[in-house]
């Protein structure tokens, strides 16, 4: 299993720039709201995709979907670890916690 972080440890890391995060449930549900600075990347993409979204194995990753009962984070970062990524972890409660909690959230698609 996919070590986890919390909602506190990720908000601080992304305030601070210091980790990426992937929103694995893409299409529609990426585009009405991710956790900011997102990028998509969903598990049938990881093989074609991750190289060049992910240049740096070693870099801090952290997945997320929608709840602890989505299995999407899980295995997205199942497949990163499996091609050579290093530090990925999974924030396993999702966005519908991150939106609960009143933190901000983006919409739209990437430009």
């Amino acid at each position: 299993m996919t070590q986890l972080i919390t909602r506190d440890e990720l908000r601080t890391a992304i305030e601070a720039g210091s980790v990426i995060v992937l929103d694995t449930l893409g299409g529609e549900y990426y585009a009405q709201q991710h956790l900011p600075g997102a990028i998509a990347l969903v598990e049938s993409e990881v093989a074609e995709r991750a190289a060049g979204l992910l240049p740096d194995k070693d870099a801090s990753i952290v997945t997320y979907c929608s709840n602890p009962s989505c299995g999407n984070s899980e295995a997205v970062a199942r497949r990163l670890a499996a091609l050579g990524y290093t530090h990925v972890r999974k924030y396993r409660e999702g966005i519908q916690d991150w939106a609960e909690a009143g933190l901000p959230i983006e919409s739209g698609l990437p430009a």
